[in-house]
């Protein structure tokens, strides 16, 4: 079995190894970044639902950063949501700050019961940059 090229954001490889995951593999030219959510440092949630959504996408740049990533690089989001019928008009709100310009990723909203205290969860696929050719 082939070494994963595992990627860590600067800070908190304690919190990934804690929990016994990767934060993102790169794989054949994509990044595969696991669900990011709104957590502070030691790992709690933030309560507040729109600073817990921003808090989310900086974790998921932090992500992309530490791989030569940007959102522009993303092409597929996954977005789990607890009770979305009251929260999907706060998180939309917050989507346009992260997402960039048109053409947008492809997108799949999924409604969930229960994300271990947070309401958020943002999973991605982003293309890798090209190496620099000589």
């Amino acid at each position: 079995m082939a070494q994963r090229d595992v990627v860590f954001p600067s800070g908190r490889q304690a919190l990934y190894e804690r929990n016994r995951y990767s934060p993102a593999i790169r794989s054949n030219g994509f990044l595969f970044v696991s669900g990011q959510v709104g957590s502070r440092e030691d790992g709690s949630p933030e309560p507040d639902l729109e600073a817990q959504a921003r808090l989310a996408f900086d974790n998921l740049n932090a992500v992309l950063a530490a791989a030569g990533c940007t959102f522009a690089d993303v092409v597929d989001v996954t977005l789990f949501v607890v009770d979305p019928e009251s929260r999907l008009d706060t998180l939309m709100k917050v989507l346009p700050d992260y997402w960039g310009e048109a053409p947008y990723p492809t997108l799949t909203g999924v409604g969930v019961t229960w994300l271990s205290g947070f309401a958020f969860e943002i999973k991605v696929v982003a293309m890798l940059p090209e190496p620099d050719q000589p």
